[in-house]
């Protein structure tokens, strides 16, 4: 069969060859993952940009669903989604100067911090008392399927 090309941003594979390798990385649905896959990390100052310059779709804001997603022309930001954006640039842009500054810039409160430590513990204390239950039970059933002998295991 030959070696095999995995593309992660397709999430496919196929045989190697240079004539499938080119016909792939400038195919249409390639092209396409890859742009979404970038556009996961794009800076929330460019993706506000963007999504003021688009109008609003339509079919979009009506029904709640775009037959072109992701590679649709208009925009599927509400106002309330473009206020937050908003938010979330000017919060960056004044933490980004306070650290220009040389101020430090505190991650979170103590609340939030407590806040969230009392639930990791919690979830692992919870997680770890049923594994314990669930070893206990199996080594008790174990013990039991076990033919009693003189040292010796005993097939059925």
């Amino acid at each position: 069969m030959g070696k095999r090309y995995f593309c992660d941003y397709c999430d496919r594979s196929f045989q190697d060859n240079l004539h499938n390798r080119k016909k792939h990385l400038n195919g249409v649905q390639h092209l396409r993952a890859k742009r979404v896959w970038y556009d996961l990390f794009r800076d929330a100052a460019a993706i506000l940009q963007e999504e003021q310059t688009k109008k609003p779709c339509r079919k979009f804001l009506q029904t709640g669903q775009c037959d072109f997603g992701s590679n649709c022309r208009f925009s599927h930001m509400t106002e309330q989604d473009l206020e937050k954006l908003s938010a979330q640039v000017q919060g960056e842009q004044r933490s980004k100067e306070l650290r220009q500054e040389g101020a430090d810039v505190p991650p979170g409160t103590i609340e939030d911090w407590l806040e969230k430590r009392a639930k990791r513990l919690s979830a692992a204390q919870s997680n770890s008392t049923e594994q314990e239950g669930f070893k206990l039970g199996w080594k008790r059933s174990w013990k039991r399927d076990l033919p009693e002998c003189d040292g010796k295991l005993l097939l059925r």
